[in-house]
């Protein structure tokens, strides 16, 4: 017990040594404060950037929750031909040039040649999954098959 009482009474006598040296204290004090008081600010900046990150974050996930589902519009024909034509050539193996969209009152027609089923099935559900299309009119056909009629 008395060692270690006599280790700190050792430490906290060059502890006083060190700050209130009459040569070098001043400098070794006003040293230590510029050092504690960078620490201090560049963890003050760090949690500021913490923060705003974080605030950032939760803004993201919030507009993520508002923008989910999208709300439901009255789109005239031609605004829907138009949404049906960026959803499904969005995937660059479709053949933009021989696909033709139709729109009327709601009613999806698609017309052209496609490569495979999978393609022909794939082009269908995404039209069906457009907000605003209520049926789709498949009229679209695999190379070397007759066209389907319109009736």
């Amino acid at each position: 017990m008395r060692a270690k009482a006599f280790g700190l009474g050792v430490a906290f006598g060059a502890i006083l040594d060190h700050y209130l040296d009459p040569v070098n204290g001043r400098r070794r004090r006003k040293v230590d404060v510029d050092r504690v008081a960078g620490v201090v600010r560049s963890g003050w900046r760090r949690g500021l950037r913490a923060l705003r990150l974080l605030q950032s974050h939760a803004y993201g996930m919030k507009k993520q929750i508002e923008h989910r589902r999208e709300t439901p519009k009255d789109l005239d024909d031609a605004t829907l031909a138009h949404k049906i034509e960026t959803e499904i050539f969005r995937d660059p193996d479709v053949p933009k040039g021989e696909i033709n969209v139709n729109v009327q009152e709601g009613v999806a027609q698609l017309r052209g040649e496609v490569a495979t089923p999978d393609m022909l099935e794939a082009l269908v559900e995404r039209t069906r999954a457009v907000q605003g299309v209520r049926e789709v009119e498949n009229l679209l056909h695999l190379p070397g098959t007759p066209a389907p009629m319109h009736d």
